[in-house]
């Protein structure tokens, strides 16, 4: 019986670190009702307080239930029309495919971070040479995407790509924005942008 208190105990706590910031409270309760358990060695024998036992089994068949893992993802891209960009101008995807925690906003363009984290982010671009792409957090660039204009003839497409996975607080927002005059990206979802809470 003592093992399966303590096996129900340790997957509870176990659970807590997956809950948020919920879990720092009944990691503290569950902690105080793990002293409660009181060994005797010469006897072999466990006393518990009755009510601290109630508590504690009640806990350990909640947990599943009540373990919830905040969903933080959206997959975007461009279908219906080719962009050309300004300088600064922030890119704004037309088709969205995942917006799991609704973080993404596609009137603006704009991730807002609703959970502290580390996250990833990827955008790739099919644009034209001259075109330079910047990932920014807030107004900081955490990631830039360029193709030279020098060494091509005409303007075919070049595909580009840029992965980041950045540490963000509540409110942090994350954007594309053309860094230069002119950009062009292609559409047809061969362009996108793509965000993950990771842990």
């Amino acid at each position: 019986m003592l093992l399966n208190l303590l096996l129900a105990l340790w997957f509870s706590l176990r659970g807590a670190a997956y809950a948020g910031n919920k879990s720092k409270t009944d990691t503290g309760t569950k902690v105080g009702l793990l002293k409660s358990l009181i060994y005797d060695n010469a006897k072999a024998t466990v006393t518990l307080d009755s009510s601290a036992l109630k508590q504690l089994i009640q806990l350990s068949s909640d947990n599943y239930s009540s373990i919830t893992v905040r969903r933080i993802s959206f997959s975007v891209s461009l279908r219906s029309k080719e962009l050309k960009l300004g300088a600064g101008q922030t890119v704004k995807y037309d088709e969205v495919l995942t917006n799991e925690g609704n973080g993404y906003d596609d009137r603006t363009g704009v991730f807002t971070c609703p959970v502290a984290g580390t996250y990833m982010f990827v955008v790739d671009s099919l644009s034209q040479p001259g075109i330079w792409l910047h990932m920014k957090v807030n107004k900081n660039a955490v990631g830039k995407l360029h193709v030279s204009s020098s060494g091509y003839n005409g303007n075919p497409l070049i595909q580009i790509s840029r992965t980041v996975i950045v540490r963000l607080k509540p409110g942090d927002h994350v954007k594309i924005e053309n860094a230069s005059n002119n950009g062009v990206i292609y559409h047809d979802i061969f362009s996108g942008f793509i965000g993950t809470f990771l842990n």
